[in-house]
């Protein structure tokens, strides 16, 4: 050490305060959050009680209904809740896994009520059409997978040569919910 130099005192272990004015605004920010929450909930539970009280005094027996609903429009809500319970994903993962380059489906009729299926497609040719048919009975969501329909269409090919077939498969659908 030189002897002009006077020694540095580094006190690692000190910490810096900061200003003075950050704790009393900080405070004030919440309290007037706490104020601000409890006047919010003196305000809904006056409410909830305004409410209550309106409700206590009408008569039950009073009440009617708008209109009255018919037979017909319970059946069709009946109808639609049971459409919307309907498990689709399993069977479009079953049509999925079928799939095949040679096939187009044209219709898939889905009966939720007697839990059958009637799909409706082209192939290229006859044996497509049962590759297809095949591959729908080895999926899980469905049954008793059955070639119900097929039609070999006209075309300007040779008659020795492969024709397109248009077919309806129907199944029962196992996954459905009663």
């Amino acid at each position: 050490m030189n002897p002009g130099m006077k020694p540095l005192r580094i006190d690692f272990c000190r910490t810096r305060r900061g200003p003075r004015w950050v704790s009393p605004v900080l405070l004030a920010i919440a309290v007037a959050f706490a104020a601000d929450v409890a006047y919010t909930g003196i305000e809904a539970l006056h409410e909830v009680r305004a409410a209550e009280h309106a409700l206590a005094k009408l008569d039950p027996r009073s009440y009617r209904p708008a209109r009255q609903v018919t037979p017909e429009e319970i059946a069709e809500a009946r109808e639609t809740l049971a459409r919307l319970s309907t498990p689709w994903d399993e069977l479009f993962l079953a049509l999925e896994q079928a799939s095949s380059r040679e096939v187009a489906l044209l219709a898939v009729e889905p009966d939720p009520k007697s839990g059958k299926v009637v799909i409706s497609g082209d192939s290229k040719d006859y044996l497509a059409a049962l590759t297809y048919v095949l591959n729908l009975s080895r999926a899980e969501a469905l049954s008793a997978v059955h070639l119900a329909r097929h039609e070999l269409k006209s075309d300007a090919k040779a008659a020795d040569g492969p024709r397109a077939v248009e077919f309806s498969v129907s199944a029962a659908w196992k996954g459905r919910k009663s």
